[in-house]
């Protein structure tokens, strides 16, 4: 019997709304998985990808992240993992320098078995370079046999990857196929073949209310897959339909009947009733105890459907105008470049030059071809919140396909700082010092449920995962060709 924690979607290193207390979130429920995987002594944990928000990790997440893999390792229990979209880069990938580290390992074409299961990895690749993906993968003599995968796979919604695809393709027959990207976690047969989504593990978007979580999977003859909950800050969703001569005072009366205690929350108004003022609103509930507040009033975007803004949401407006433009791959990395990353404002020509020479220089000019604008999702302008360089791929709440972007390589300081740390050496704080702030994109809050950390239940088969799939961008996918068996740009 093999028995592994199925999680993904971590997405550590997301400053939600601006708050270095969603940012410590983030990693505080990853850590959660990491001690339930040790007092629970399963096999492995799986990480089915997007472990971190950024392709660019700042100093502190990255430390974050290695003082929680020690654990695991402290413990004997592996990590194997697999890259999305979020964290994927040109060169070297973070799990690559975390293998290096004796602290992970990168599941790709090669079986890793763990008891009487081998696991195999597909990273996430962009859409427009799947038709020429092959799934070879290295012969086993296992029991049993699981696939891990990133991306959005059907019967699930959203998808634009055909699982049927792989599994008739594949020359390996599996038992389980186990994904991350889309953030509602669910379960589905495929060609004989249970097909799960683990969902994230915190709230990344309005959509995800209810409780985060992950699953564990257990096989032994057959396959058994049960979601457990995380703990995570509570949400309070208030919505709120105001009738003629209502206002804002109707309004304070419905959020006072929430506990708002360090609770983020989030206000809908809709109705016939008077105007409100969302920062009157954000400030009532912030002076009875709530970390973040957001207000989003319906009857604005009723009015002027051509601009789907509130207060809000501006950003989230940005990224769906982007994700209209169908621009290439390197229109959108340079508007990465421009509006989200880490590059000081002083070095943004600099580094614009540097890649738009970088992609000539491949000779790779599809990434100077315009891409079809994306097809967006019904709630796309009302719900979606993540890095202002999301764009794409989404969690119901961003587009359900997407344009793809060129990813830079890791950030140089970090990655020397990271090593520094392992070595015991002091650099780390002065590498941290110099690193530059990240502007992460506010972005709005969901959802009422309190999980209960300690329920463990048979894994939901319709969750509505139509409305938490990744918020992130197709973010391409390339890769070193010597990276340990996994697919790579080189393989087509």
């Amino acid at each position: 019997m093999t028995r592994v924690i199925h999680t993904g979607d971590t997405h550590i290193g997301y400053q939600q709304y601006h708050s270095p207390e969603r940012r410590r979130d983030f990693l505080d429920a990853f850590e959660q998985v990491v001690e339930d995987a040790v007092s629970e002594g399963v096999d492995a944990v799986v990480h089915a990808g997007d472990l971190f928000h950024d392709r660019r990790p700042e100093l502190r997440d990255l430390l974050g992240t290695l003082s929680a893999l020690r654990r695991l390792d402290e413990a004997d229990v592996p990590f194997l993992a697999i890259v999305g979209n979020h964290e994927s880069t040109r060169g070297g990938q973070w799990l690559d320098l975390f293998e290096n580290l004796g602290l992970a390992e990168r599941l790709g074409r090669e079986p890793r078995v763990v008891g009487d299961t081998a696991f195999y990895g597909l990273d996430h690749v962009p859409e427009s370079r799947r038709d020429d993906l092959t799934y070879d993968f290295e012969p086993h003599d296992a029991a049993h046999t699981v696939l891990v995968a990133h991306g959005l796979f059907t019967p699930f919604a959203h998808a634009n990857w055909e699982t049927e695809t792989v599994l008739s393709e594949s020359n390996v027959s599996f038992d389980a196929v186990l994904l991350g990207d889309n953030h509602a976690p669910g379960v589905e047969e495929v060609r004989d073949t249970w097909v799960t989504y683990c969902g994230s593990t915190e709230r990344a978007s309005t959509s995800e209310e209810p409780g985060r979580g992950y699953n564990i999977v257990a096989l032994d003859g057959e396959v058994d897959i049960r979601r457990k909950s995380l703990n995570t800050r509570p949400f309070r969703f208030v919505s709120v339909e105001l009738k003629e001569g209502e206002g804002v005072e109707r309004v304070r009366e419905q959020v006072r009947q929430y506990d708002l205690t360090d609770a983020v929350v989030v206000v809908e108004v809709t109705g016939e009733g008077e105007p409100v003022t969302p920062a009157s609103i954000e400030e009532f509930a912030a002076e009875r105890g709530a970390l973040i507040a957001r207000v989003t009033d319906r009857r604005e975007l009723e009015t002027d459907s051509s601009l789907d803004v509130s207060f809000a949401d501006p950003d989230d407006a940005v990224r769906e105008r982007v994700s209209d433009l169908g621009l290439s791959t390197a229109a959108l990395d340079v508007d990465e470049t421009i509006r989200a990353s880490k590059t000081p404002d002083s070095k943004v020509r600099e580094e614009v030059r540097s890649r738009v020479a970088a992609l000539a220089d491949e000779g790779d000019l599809s990434a100077f071809e315009a891409a079809e604008a994306a097809e967006t999702d019904a709630d796309a302008g009302e719900d979606s919140e993540t890095d202002a360089a999301d764009s794409t791929e989404g969690d119901g709440t961003a587009d359900a396909a997407s344009a793809e972007e060129t990813p830079s390589p890791p950030d140089e300081t970090a990655v020397e700082a990271v090593a520094a740390a392992e070595n015991g050496r002091a650099a780390a704080a002065d590498a941290e010092a110099g690193a530059d702030a990240e502007p992460d994109a506010d972005a709005t809050a969901d959802g009422d449920a309190d999980a209960n950390p300690d329920a463990e239940t048979n894994a939901d088969p319709n969750p509505e995962a139509d409305e938490n799939a990744d918020p992130n961008p197709d973010a391409e996918t390339e890769r070193d060709a010597q990276a340990n068996g996994q697919f790579t740009m080189e393989d087509f």
